[in-house]
This record gives structure tokens, sequence and C-alpha cells, in this order.
């Protein structure tokens, strides 16, 4: 069996795991062994993190829908078992976007959803 040298294709691995670590502070960018347990660990924590902004996200569009019902007397909870009573099916990404930027314009769904239940 002939002798494999692999001196370039090693050198490149190690390169771009010195290159995704070029940011990173002290010998964490500067020597490979401790770059390449930092790049695991930022690439795990980055998968978790994808999901967190989401949760992070829907826990802000909720707070946001729900200071918008409550300045028109309903509570977060009754507006979105009125709105699903009512067959009017919007993410709550949206009904965040319509209560936050104008004041004046948010009551109206609110209301004509109560009105509709009531």
């Amino acid at each position: 069996m002939t002798r494999v040298k692999r001196g370039s294709i090693a050198r490149r691995y190690r390169k771009n795991i010195l290159d995704f670590a070029s940011g990173f502070r002290g010998a964490h960018s500067r020597l490979f062994r401790t770059a390449n347990q930092q790049e695991r660990r930022a690439l795990a924590c980055a998968y978790v993190d994808r999901n967190n902004r989401k949760r992070k996200f829907r826990r802000l569009w909720i707070a946001r829908i729900n200071a918008a019902a409550r300045k028109n007397g309903v509570t977060y909870s009754s507006m979105i078992h009125n709105l699903f009573g009512n067959q009017v099916f919007l993410n709550r990404k949206t009904l965040a976007q319509v209560a936050t930027p104008d004041a004046y314009r948010s009551p109206r769904p609110v209301r004509e959803i109560n009105n509709e239940k009531d």
C-alpha cells in the first residue's frame, strides 16, 4: 500500500477552523485545539439560540398584543379566544404589527371582535 501524504489537506482543514475562530479572544483564535473546541461550542450555541430567538419573538408579540388588548378592556386570552371563535386566523406576529405602531388604529380589530362575540 502506498503512503498517503495529506499535509496540504490537513493544513487546509486547520486553516478553515482557524479562519472561523479568527474573531475569538486569546488562544481560542490562535491554537488549533482550543479553536476547534470553540468552533464546536459556537455552532452548538448558534443552533440552540435559533430556537430561542423564535421563542423570544413570540413572547414579545404576545406582550404587545396583550398591551393593546388591555387598553380596550380585554385580556389577551379572551381576545385570542374571540379571534378563533370568529374564525379570524391571524398569527401573533401580524396581530402585534397591527397593535403596535398606531394606537388609534389598533382598537378597531379588538372592538369588532368583541362586538361580534357579545
